[in-house]
């Protein structure tokens, strides 16, 4: 077995890029010929995989990554809906590591979660996952140990439909997307304790201010700018970790190596999209191309056409694309802040290219993001307009408004402080506020590690992503999506409960309730077999995709019948949203916000599925 130093001194020779070329799956390889164009992957339903610390090479720099079976990412496991699989795990770190099946319906003791589910992989020792295969779609796997994923430690998961399969195509691709530092993982998060901005390098500027001066009046300009001031927030603070240090990778490959896809013009092509990035969200198009997407987290929803998807940290969303021209197209994966991207070509011959879109002018956080209902088309519904000059249509988008007819005075957010703010002593929908609605009861602890607490959270399921307010294209949201088959629980909820998304980006402390999971005393006990609805209330200015493992829950959209089922959905800020859930998986199951420092941080629960607990009840 080659040593950490062989590898090392193997990048010292020049036979370096042809080394790191070798650590991407043949899957993840950009085809050279038509007859290499389909994707290659480990099948059966027996599997050895092996993980250990390997050099790569991205963009022509070298790193160090925490590889599967010596691959950056880990191989495409293909499995088959109805077998029985085995995975023999054996761990060649001087660490523990794990391997959690994202979104796979196992028995609880095979998730994959040290100190929740299974006590880990030591250090030399081989651990068998066996379960049966309960249901087919797209889907990912990952470490849970500590911040390996950050590292490389993620693969793509395909599992082929028992039956017939209900989406069409001739050809697919899996499409990875994810971040990577050459800084290392505990660098960055230990970076984001002492200063929690350290990688916001889009912070506004003195121009800035003179063009919203020009555009607002100086009187509002500067109320505007010392209310975000008073409550210590910054409007660019999208993202935690950017492009100052990621390097945004498809399918393991930098935006200079160009990780390219073939096609025949008129094909349908089927893209399996995951998101394993550790704190990335994306902005997903192909310029020239409608995208139908046909399936989220795994399951079938019905067909809907869209220019344009955001992908939340650990989603997968399979489209469609027919390309009917002899050209190329650029896959354009944009990071939510637009400070960094990932970027594909997909073409009918190798070596063809498309024009690289330049990234699109950053977004700025409004009211609405801070839980201010009655405040939410400021700020021009979130886009930098200031940066922009004009809209992509040339002229004033019909989104605006006059900021200089606004008084934020009235609002006084100088006497407000939202680090010690508390509703705790009135009833939910008790308190109201010139008219504006309910105002929300925060039943929580409150303490130095909440900043603040959103007043009038909405739901907000209809609405694109940060930045996407003003796109002129059609854009993805979550009530687009229908499941394709009736859902097989229809019941009414038969208990609700409430739960906040807490956190102070200033101290970088994150949190369910105002807890972190190293004082949380007891889990979330859900009866097995109940029927449950599970609100949340995003108090923090920052979008966080919320993973429940070991079942799926029914986003409430309005959908009837035909909710889209989901593993992983996305909160945005200041957004109050609910999802059903059948709590038919007994066992212990990790529940946590999937950007990988949150959830290190301590935004991180365990919720109980007890067959005890159901039968006292009764």
């Amino acid at each position: 077995m080659l040593t950490r130093r062989h590898l090392l001194k193997s990048f010292s020779s020049g036979a370096a890029m042809l080394a790191a070329s070798g650590l991407l799956p043949a899957w993840a390889r950009s085809p050279r010929s038509l007859s290499e164009a389909g994707i290659t992957a480990l099948s059966g339903n027996r599997f050895d995989l092996d993980i250990a610390r390997s050099a790569i090479n991205i963009d022509g720099r070298t790193g160090e990554a925490i590889t599967v079976n010596g691959t950056l990412p880990a191989p495409l496991l293909r499995w088959q809906e109805g077998e029985q699989v085995t995975m023999r795990v054996t761990n060649h770190l001087d660490e523990d590591t794990s391997i959690h099946w994202h979104g796979m319906l196992v028995p609880f003791q095979m998730d994959g979660v040290p100190g929740v589910t299974f006590p880990g992989i030591k250090a030399g020792e081989t651990f068998e996952y066996t379960f049966p295969v309960r249901q087919s779609g797209t889907y990912w796997y990952h470490s849970h140990s500590g911040l390996q994923e950050q590292l490389g430690h993620y693969g793509p998961l395909v599992v082929d439909p028992a039956g017939s399969d209900p989406v069409g195509y001739d050809r697919e691709y899996v499409v990875v997307l994810s971040d990577y530092t050459f800084e290392g993982p505990h660098r960055v998060f230990a970076k984001l304790k002492k200063m929690s901005d350290v990688y916001n390098f889009q912070e506004r500027t003195a121009g800035d201010f003179m063009r919203d001066v020009s555009r607002m009046g100086f009187g509002e300009t500067i109320r505007e700018r010392l209310m975000w001031g008073d409550m210590r927030m910054s409007p660019t603070d999208i993202s935690d970790v950017t492009g100052a240090t990621y390097t945004l990778l498809v399918n393991g490959h930098g935006p200079g190596d160009n990780w390219t896809a073939l096609f025949e013009p008129g094909e349908r092509v089927r893209l399996r999209f995951v998101n394993a990035s550790a704190m990335s969200i994306f902005n997903v198009r192909i310029p020239g191309l409608p995208l139908s997407i046909v399936q989220a987290d795994g399951q079938n929803v019905r067909p809907v056409e869209r220019d344009e998807f955001q992908i939340g940290v650990a989603e997968t969303y399979d489209v469609v694309i027919t390309p009917r021209k002899d050209r190329a197209y650029t896959l354009i994966c944009e990071s939510i802040d637009r400070s960094g991207y990932g970027r594909a070509t997909l073409a009918p011959r190798p070596g063809m290219e498309a024009e690289v879109p330049p990234l699109r002018p950053r977004p700025l956080l409004t009211m609405k993001d801070m839980g201010m209902a009655g405040h939410g088309g400021m700020s021009h519904g979130g886009m930098d307009h200031a940066a922009m000059g004009q809209g992509e249509s040339g002229g004033q988008k019909s989104g605006e408004m006059d900021h200089g007819s606004m008084d934020h005075s009235a609002m006084g957010h100088g006497a407000m402080d939202h680090g010690v703010m508390s509703h705790e002593s009135a009833p939910a929908g008790a308190m109201q506020k010139d008219g504006m609605g309910a105002m929300e009861a925060h039943n929580h602890p409150t303490g130095p590690g909440i900043a603040n607490t959103a007043m009038q959270p909405q739901n907000r399921l209809g609405e694109p992503g940060v930045g996407l307010e003003d796109v002129t294209h059609r854009v993805l949201v979550y009530t687009d999506l229908e499941s394709l088959a009736p859902n097989l629980d229809t019941r009414a909820p038969g208990r609700e409960m409430e739960l906040h998304l807490t956190g102070n980006m200033e101290r970088y402390m994150w949190s369910f309730d105002g807890k972190k999971f190293s004082e949380v005393t007891e889990p979330i006990i859900f009866h097995y077999g109940e029927r449950l609805r599970l609100t949340m209330v995003n108090d923090t200015m920052m979008p966080h995709p919320i993973h429940l493992h070991g079942m799926f829950f029914e986003l409430v959209t309005g959908a009837g019948n035909h909710k889209p089922r989901k593993h992983t959905i996305v909160v945005k800020p200041g957004e109050k949203m609910s999802f059903d859930v059948t709590a038919d998986e007994e066992g212990d199951w990790a529940f946590h916000c999937h950007l990988l420092y949150h959830m290190h941080a301590g935004m991180f629960q365990v919720v109980s599925v007890r067959k005890d607990m159901a039968e006292a009840s009764q």
